[in-house]
């Protein structure tokens, strides 16, 4: 029974940021599972890569080249699934990125809405599509949203936690308001992840180093990101919604979470 409640045969999943990292790894995972995964990104080389590995493995998949923050592309990407695949059971919305990299003094409006519209608005409009689908046809549905572990602490890099801390608190509005409609919505909050193999000796090295300072010594994996979906994904979480999955390796209950920084307390004589 346990097997069978992790099973996603027949499941039609849409997984945004799908061409490489922790979304090509998540979509794998659950074209493995047994789901049929449209891969969205905004890079279509990426995505035809994804796609192909899918289908190389006996899956079943398809490219939509999609830009989350323009929600008219996002819409599309929903309707390009159901055109296909006939419904879509699961919206992972993965895509993001960083930015944001001024001053809090110094940030200008452009630049924190950018950050803003591609890790948190993206989310939302992935969101917003894919339960119009599920409420207008009296479907069930899953959200799986990514956010991160710089959600949880201050950063260097203000506006991006800013934003995934937004998306945390999105995926609890989207578990109360729509649970009602047998929608349930979920959120995974990495921390440290390493996005591939790493390309030289020294990129290993250093990708040790850093690992050194998390609870369980290492840096996390991007298919480590797999089975958590599946799990969240299937019937073997169906009584699960409004949840934070942390997956860090301890950095976070350790105090050594993914800050960038470290604050500076040395007193002034």
């Amino acid at each position: 029974m346990l097997e069978e409640s992790l099973q996603l045969n027949g499941r039609i999943a849409v997984v945004t940021g799908a061409g490489r990292g922790l979304g090509q790894a998540m979509a794998k995972a659950l074209a493995q599972a047994g789901a049929k995964i449209v891969c969205a990104a905004r890079t279509p080389e990426q995505i035809d890569d994804t796609v192909t590995q899918i289908q190389e493995s006996g899956g079943d998949a398809i490219a939509v080249q999609t830009d989350v923050t323009d929600s008219s592309q996002v819409n599309a990407l929903v309707d390009a699934c159901i055109q296909h695949y006939g419904r879509i059971d699961v919206m992972l919305a993965n895509a993001g990125g960083g930015g944001g990299q001024s001053n809090f003094w110094e940030c200008s409006d452009e630049e924190f809405e950018q950050v803003l519209a591609t890790n948190l608005k993206g989310n939302f409009y992935c969101g917003r599509a894919a339960s119009r689908f599920w409420i207008e046809n009296k479907y069930e549905g899953v959200i799986i949203n990514v956010s991160s572990g710089t959600a949880m602490r201050g950063n260097r890099s203000f506006a991006y936690p800013t934003a995934k801390g937004g998306v945390i608190s999105l995926t609890k509005s989207e578990a109360t308001m729509l649970g009602p409609h047998g929608i349930r919505a979920n959120v995974i909050v990495p921390g440290f992840v390493s996005q591939r193999p790493p390309n030289s000796e020294r990129e290993e090295q250093e990708r040790k180093q850093r690992g050194d300072r998390i609870v369980v010594g290492r840096l996390g994996e991007w298919w480590e990101l797999g089975p958590l979906a599946v799990y969240l994904a299937s019937d073997a979480s169906a009584y699960v919604t409004g949840q934070s999955f942390i997956i860090d390796g301890g950095g976070l209950a350790g105090g050594l979470g993914p800050a960038q920084f470290k604050p500076n307390h040395q007193l002034q004589v």
